[in-house]
């Protein structure tokens, strides 16, 4: 593990950046269909 996070930073910077960026997107989806929610009651 600790040989692949050496040889291949750019990646690994990469992955953290896709996991946040994803987590960001389902966070703002959950909210949006919560407010739908409300909206419609």
């Amino acid at each position: 593990m600790m040989q692949l996070l050496s040889d291949y930073p750019l990646y690994v910077v990469l992955a953290t950046a896709l996991i946040i960026w994803a987590g960001i997107a389902l966070y703002l989806q959950r909210i949006d269909a919560r407010l739908h929610k409300l909206e419609s009651e």
